[in-house]
């Protein structure tokens, strides 16, 4: 299954599950040191930026984990996310489908106005 994609002003690609299966899928294929975003309430994709990236991929990454969230979905407020990296994601067999546990992670607040930007400049291309 396809993940969803983006690529960042500086060219870098982001990945970002679909569903559950495909969640787990994208963690799968997450190497150590990735960078990787879920929203810190349920139902969002989890996302991962490939190689190497700076401070704007990251803004850039958590910005589409927000946008593609439940939380933006439902409330249209600002989001929490929360940045980690591949090697601080961990799976016990009591975790459902598309659940992962993070050792360490860094809160980030995506303001509304980041996101709607954001929604606006995809709509022009």
């Amino acid at each position: 299954m396809k993940f969803r994609e983006m690529v960042t002003s500086s060219g870098k690609l982001v990945l970002a599950g679909k569903n559950a299966k495909n969640n787990e899928e994208l963690i799968a294929q997450i190497k150590s040191n990735e960078d990787v975003f879920h929203t810190a309430n349920p139902g969002s994709p989890f996302v991962n930026i490939k190689k190497k990236s700076n401070i704007k991929d990251r803004k850039e990454a958590a910005i589409f984990c927000a946008k593609q969230s439940q939380d933006w979905r439902d409330n249209k407020q600002d989001v929490i996310v929360h940045h980690f990296k591949g090697k601080d994601i961990y799976k016990n067999k009591l975790m459902k489908l598309g659940s992962f546990g993070v050792r360490k992670k860094k809160l980030i607040k995506i303001k509304k106005s980041y996101i709607e930007k954001w929604e606006k400049k995809k709509k022009k291309n």
